[in-house]
């Protein structure tokens, strides 16, 4: 007796659906391998699961096969951006590839992530940490030789500045020893004239006195001059005594 023909219908029991599903998955995955050896055919299978779980096949690839069904199934128009796109596709893929072997080669100089590297690629980042190291080492030097020649230079100007200023500085001393010569009374008189030449006075208390005239009659300054100047005196208080009255 035959097998009675199956009703297709979502199967409600949880867990037969569940294994319902993975056998079929099987033998339809199974099935497409079959095929693509038998009859080398180009097959893709994408299946997702009700949860969102991704199950694929490609003979040729799976990304290879959807490409070329675009490029067969969309117009002309649609192939050329398609093309474009897939174009900054790979360029974008490129610089992210890129991107990442600068930064996995920068944490290798800075010393992490050393672990996976083999042998010889410690070895060939020892020679670039060398090389590196040599060339910092030379810039460094180069640039205090530059450094030592512009002191050098400054020097030299400095010491240069310094003689005109003293040779300066001296031609001015000479010419005001000069001024000073022509100018002073004492050597100038003593070279030019026969007169004699009084010194001048350094201190103006050392000054002899000047006559003062005295009035009315003292009669101590009288008996110190003497007789002479007694009677000139007497004479002349006469005359003074007269006129006060």
């Amino acid at each position: 007796m035959g097998r009675g023909r199956v009703e297709l219908k979502r199967i409600e029991n949880k867990i037969n659906r569940q294994v319902t599903f993975s056998k079929r998955r099987n033998g339809l995955l199974k099935k497409a391998y079959e095929l693509s050896v038998l009859c080398e055919a180009e097959i893709a299978l994408i299946i997702f699961s009700s949860r969102g779980k991704l199950y694929e096949f490609g003979s040729a690839g799976t990304t290879k096969t959807l490409e070329r069904y675009q490029r067969v199934c969309y117009t002309p128009q649609d192939n050329n951006l398609e093309c474009e796109t897939q174009s900054w596709y790979q360029e974008v893929s490129k610089l992210k590839a890129k991107y990442e072997s600068l930064q996995r080669t920068q944490r290798h100089l800075l010393g992490e992530d050393l672990g996976p590297l083999s042998v010889k690629e410690l070895q060939n980042l020892e020679k670039q940490l060398e090389g590196a190291l040599a060339q910092a080492r030379q810039r460094k030097t180069q640039m205090m030789i530059e450094q030592m020649e512009d002191l050098r230079r400054k020097e030299r100007l400095l010491g240069d500045l310094n003689k005109q200023l003293k040779l300066k500085l001296e031609a001015e001393g000479q010419s005001l020893k000069a001024i000073q010569g022509a100018w002073n009374p004492t050597t100038a008189t003593a070279g030019n004239s026969s007169f004699p030449v009084h010194p001048s006075q350094s201190n103006p208390m050392d000054c002899e006195p000047e006559p003062v005239l005295q009035i009315g009659y003292h009669h101590h300054y009288v008996q110190a001059e003497g007789p002479s100047v007694s009677k000139g005196m007497t004479g002349e208080s006469n005359f003074i005594q007269g006129w006060v009255l």
